[in-house]
């Protein structure tokens, strides 16, 4: 695990390594599936899928597995109390394989670049791989941009009061 100032202090790139492996359900690309209305028959048929599909069976959404990114770099850093990431944007996103459901798989990630915007707030540029175990390359390559964030520090005016609310 990589704590916070190890990330935001540290200079060039920093590898935050690959997290445990785990396993894609059948029920994860489900519940993904109704919630986006998404429900593709490659997804969410398992028997027409290896009877029909490319790929010999159900695949993973690719953006089920981009936002279980946020979860995997969270098995990666170690955030003190009262701080937040917020994710700010995503470049350079790549499907370059399908995921089987019922494959093991697991992020990696390097910081690649940081940027301070202000006290406690400090947007992020790492480059991100979902690993499928037993494949030759990575399955999603993104390079997502994410504020780490104090939020005490964030939110409070330069005399160390909270901002006034605003105007209703």
């Amino acid at each position: 695990m990589i704590g916070w100032s190890d990330i935001v202090d540290a200079e060039g790139s920093l590898d935050l390594g690959a997290t445990d492996w785990r396993a894609l359900s059948q029920a994860q690309v489900d519940l993904f599936a109704r919630a986006t209305g998404d429900a593709q028959f490659l997804h969410v048929d398992p028997e027409r899928a290896a009877r029909e599909g490319p790929f010999g069976g159900a695949i993973a959404h690719g953006y089920l597995l981009v936002s279980l990114m946020p979860a995997l770099l969270a098995q990666r850093i170690v955030l003190p109390p009262g701080a937040a990431v917020v994710n700010y944007g995503l470049d350079k996103l790549r499907f370059a394989d399908p995921v089987r459901v019922g494959a093991r798989f697991r992020g990696r990630f390097v910081v690649t670049a940081r940027n301070r915007l202000g006290p406690g707030k400090t947007l992020v540029k790492a480059r991100a791989a979902i690993e499928v175990e037993g494949a030759a390359r990575p399955a999603v390559t993104a390079d997502p941009l994410i504020a780490l964030v104090r939020l005490r520090d964030a939110f409070q005016t330069p005399e160390g009061a909270p901002p006034a609310a605003a105007p209703a």
